[in-house]
């Protein structure tokens, strides 16, 4: 049985301006946390640029995702029961991400921290390419009008093989960490690379 997926994008961004909001939490109890200790204004953002670069990070890898989930889904028409449960499962890792930012703000860098934190970007991403692979070609879910392009679907995958790389890199060699988060920016510049590939085939 499949549906209008307007209600579930509805509930999809419910949850997203959620899990976004959580970040900035830890931020706002910090200022009563420094008066208390007799801090001033300036040592709440002098003091603690670790928790507040995490944010930032966290607030674009969300917003990214979101945005790319927007994209995906005004390929679709309908949902059906396997969609749901892989959109969860999207979302669940969109709401753990607040627990592995708040970790790497409150502690220092180290291969597990960073590992943890890009194994649920990584996550993310397995989960947004499964969507996207899910809904490509499938005529009972994909608009026919506006379908899921090859260059899209391959689009997702490659940012999902490069955060597999990432992932490894920062959990298994040591002094790498948030580093490998810096491949990701390769996947523009690998896109064309394979357009050309692609139209020699």
């Amino acid at each position: 049985m499949t549906r209008d997926p307007d209600r579930l994008v509805l509930f999809t961004d419910a949850v997203v301006a959620i899990a976004i909001t959580l970040l900035v939490l830890p931020l706002v109890d910090l200022v009563p946390e420094v008066r208390a200790e007799g801090g001033d204004a300036v040592s709440v953002v002098t003091d603690h640029w670790q928790e507040i670069f995490t944010f930032l990070l966290s607030f674009v890898v969300i917003a990214n995702f979101w945005l790319g989930h927007h994209r995906l889904f005004e390929h679709v028409r309908a949902y059906n029961s396997a969609m749901i449960r892989l959109n969860l499962l999207w979302l669940l890792t969109i709401v753990v991400l607040p627990f592995p930012t708040e970790i790497i703000g409150a502690f220092p860098s180290n291969r597990f921290t960073a590992g943890f934190y890009t194994g649920t970007i990584l996550a993310l991403s397995i989960c947004q390419s499964a969507i996207a692979w899910m809904i490509h070609g499938h005529k009972e879910l994909e608009n026919p009008d506006n379908p899921v392009s090859r260059e899209g679907l391959v689009g997702s995958l490659i940012l999902t093989g490069l955060t597999v790389v990432a992932f490894l890199l920062a959990a298994f060699v040591p002094g790498v960490n948030f580093y490998a988060l810096l491949l990701l920016l390769l996947s523009p510049i690998l896109m064309p690379i394979w357009r050309r590939t692609s139209a020699k085939v």
